[in-house]
């Protein structure tokens, strides 16, 4: 069900970037290069479309940051040979943390993603660059990113690949095995992994959104993919639950024409 041909996929999401940034008038973007797959795929991507000369790499790490990932964001920028920075985040979380008290993992980690947003726009305005993003359609789908953390974003490559599709890219792309290998992570706490975050498996998870995607009930779903109907459900309401991640914030319609209602773009002269 899931099955994709590499070679055309590729090729279309490098036409899409090479679109995209071409009708911005922009031909540079920045990545916020996390040592994943995610991140290291569009990094290629971005490299294959726009040359390596014009793909910036940031580095974000904090105290949380498992070392594995210093590692690999440094070996992904080398083998792509594109310009790549750190900047440590541990200084100014520590700052807002004195600020605001006490929090719990989950917002603390929605701050480091803010954090990065901030790094990462300010990084490409000052170069007169886009920011392009790393999530892709099982995150999105989920919810599983942070509103306009790492959620936030010019354009996503890969926003219309499941992870487990990911994966198939980034073996053809040839990533470097120890990254495919590695479990997925955010690094947002001592510990965390998608996977346990999310209390699914990738291959579970996306043979259920790849159902509803389809328009399949529950009971569908569940007899298909041999996954119990209680997960499914879980899933369905995640998804639906989610839905304000994936949209603009509503406006209550007062004027003839109403930005995200019925205003279309672009308009014609």
């Amino acid at each position: 069900m899931l099955e994709i041909n590499e070679k055309e996929t590729v090729k279309i999401i490098i036409n899409f970037i090479k679109e995209y940034t071409e009708k911005a008038g922009i031909n540079r973007v920045v990545i916020g290069l996390s040592g994943g797959i995610d991140s290291s795929v569009v990094a290629k991507l971005a490299t294959m479309a726009l040359g390596n000369e014009n793909v910036y790499a940031l580095f974000l790490p904090d105290i949380s940051t498992p070392l594995e990932d210093f590692e690999h964001s440094r070996l992904i920028a080398k083998l792509l040979n594109i310009s790549y920075k750190v900047i440590d985040l541990s200084p100014l979380i520590h700052t807002i943390v004195n600020i605001c008290g006490g929090m719990n993992e989950i917002v603390l980690g929605n701050v480091k993603a803010r954090l990065r947003m901030i790094l990462l726009y300010q990084f490409a305005n000052a170069r007169k660059a886009l920011v392009c993003g790393t999530s892709n359609k099982t995150e999105l789908l989920v919810g599983y990113f942070t509103k306009y953390g790492d959620g936030a974003s010019d354009f996503l490559p890969i926003g219309d690949l499941y992870k487990t599709q990911v994966y198939k890219i980034a073996k053809y792309l040839e990533i470097p095995e120890e990254i495919i290998k590695k479990p997925p992570t955010a690094g947002l706490w001592k510990g965390q992994t998608d996977e346990g975050e999310l209390g699914i498996t990738y291959d579970k998870l996306d043979l259920i959104l790849y159902g509803i995607e389809r328009g399949m009930d529950i009971k569908k779903i569940s007899n298909l993919s041999g996954i119990d109907e209680k997960e499914v459900r879980r899933i369905y309401e995640m998804v639906s639950k989610t839905e304000h991640k994936r949209r603009l914030p509503p406006i209550a319609k007062i004027g003839f024409r109403t930005v995200g209602i019925d205003w279309r773009f672009p308009l014609k002269l």
